[in-house]
């Protein structure tokens, strides 16, 4: 398993969560965890992802996604696992 981890962050507004896992769905990349807020009208998404059925290479969807985000009005980021878990070790 490759795992990935995207994270999305903006203002709130009607179908974020329905487009970013349409994209994510479109390029057969599974959702494994899906955690989402909504604070003072401000949007925040965490995802775990399956990238092992993709065959995007990381870069297409990493720039699919920055550019989803810039369409809908969020940040969309997305880090393998291993480089996520190294950035936030305590």
């Amino acid at each position: 398993m490759k795992k990935a981890i995207i994270t999305v962050v903006g203002k709130d507004s009607v179908g974020i969560i329905a487009k970013v896992c349409t994209y994510l769905s479109e390029k057969n990349i599974n959702i494994l965890d899906i955690s989402q807020t909504i604070t003072g009208g401000y949007f925040n998404m965490m995802m775990v992802v399956d990238l092992q059925l993709t065959s995007s290479s990381l870069d297409e969807i990493d720039n699919g996604l920055a550019a989803l985000g810039n369409e809908i009005g969020v940040l969309i980021k997305m880090q393998l696992e291993e480089i996520f878990t190294s950035m936030h070790r305590i």
